[in-house]
């Protein structure tokens, strides 16, 4: 099981849950606006501790492509694993949006190519 720490909120997942979908599953209002398909970064989250060393390449592209590479990670280009303390950087409640997006598919989209 994966531990997940938001902003004093913890709960538990099964190990390879797309991160965007265990922040939304568990109450957090984290944005997806593209669905889940790493192109807007909506979804950005700032770890503080146990940050992913695996990245897919649409991840490492779009987070380079809008200046974000280094500083945060897409969660729905993550799966859960270990312990992760996080916090998302766009929420629902936060934005000017009527909705956090279309709900992401359970496995990681577009295919994973990681590097």
């Amino acid at each position: 099981m994966a531990k997940i720490e938001v902003d004093g909120q913890s709960f538990e997942v099964e190990d390879g849950t797309r991160l965007v979908l265990a922040l939304e599953d568990n109450g957090v209002d984290v944005l997806h606006r593209c669905g889940g398909f790493a192109g807007c970064t909506t979804c950005r989250v700032e770890f503080s501790e146990g940050e992913p060393t695996a990245m897919t390449v649409a991840e490492r592209d779009v987070l380079e492509k809008r200046g974000f590479l280094g500083s945060a990670r897409l969660s729905c280009q993550i799966a859960c694993e270990g312990s992760m303390v996080l916090s998302p950087v766009m929420r629902v409640s936060t934005s000017n949006v009527d909705g956090p997006g279309g709900r992401p598919e359970d496995t990681i989209t577009p295919d994973p190519e990681w590097i």
